[in-house]
């Protein structure tokens, strides 16, 4: 397979800004073989309606700007006006309850994928990607969610610090299982 199709790939499954250190790393390749590889991709998306979008080192895969009123129109709309349903409140309380939190750590804590709810979370306005610098971003409850809710800070919210409370006390337990199997 070409780099520049395994960057597609990457970069379809990230569905987010990322680095060409991060492509480099994980395709074990060099940055300029990164470069060449997106110089390539951006090429061959030509007169498609996927694009290569490039912002402050950063690269990701988008819709072309001549799709952008029907999506907007379309999907988005009826995308907003949707329930949230069951996965999205879990990944809401899990953000609300734990964050700042990574991506990844949603991911672990629900056991799937994401990324699509969160998507979904950020067009509503609900949670906000903060860049903790570099390649760590972490997702988190916006202003206008906590005033929906009636709270001035997350630890206003209803079993807040019992369910803190829980998850250090399973982290502690946990820590204490995986010190004594390395021992064993």
């Amino acid at each position: 397979m070409e780099l520049s199709q395994q960057i597609e790939a990457l970069l379809f499954f990230k569905g987010e800004p990322v680095t060409v250190a991060f492509l480099a790393k994980t395709l074990g390749v060099s940055d300029d073989d990164v470069m060449q590889g997106l110089l390539g991709l951006e090429q061959a998306l030509l007169g498609r309606g996927i694009i290569l979008m490039q912002n402050a080192g950063e690269y990701m895969l988008g819709t072309t700007p001549q799709m952008g009123q029907t999506i907007e129109e379309k999907l988005l709309k009826e995308e907003l006006a949707k329930d949230l349903g069951k996965a999205g409140l879990e990944t809401l309380a899990t953000v609300l309850y734990r964050g700042p939190i990574l991506r990844s750590e949603i991911n672990y804590l629900r056991g799937v994928n994401s990324n699509y709810i969160l998507r979904n979370l950020l067009i509503r306005g609900l949670i906000e990607k903060v860049d903790q610098g570099g390649r760590s971003t972490v997702y988190q409850p916006t202003f206008e969610l906590l005033s929906y809710m009636g709270v001035s800070k997350v630890s206003d919210l209803p079993g807040y610090d019992d369910a803190n409370k829980d998850i250090e006390e399973f982290k502690e337990a946990e820590k204490t299982t995986d010190h004594e199997h390395e021992k064993g």
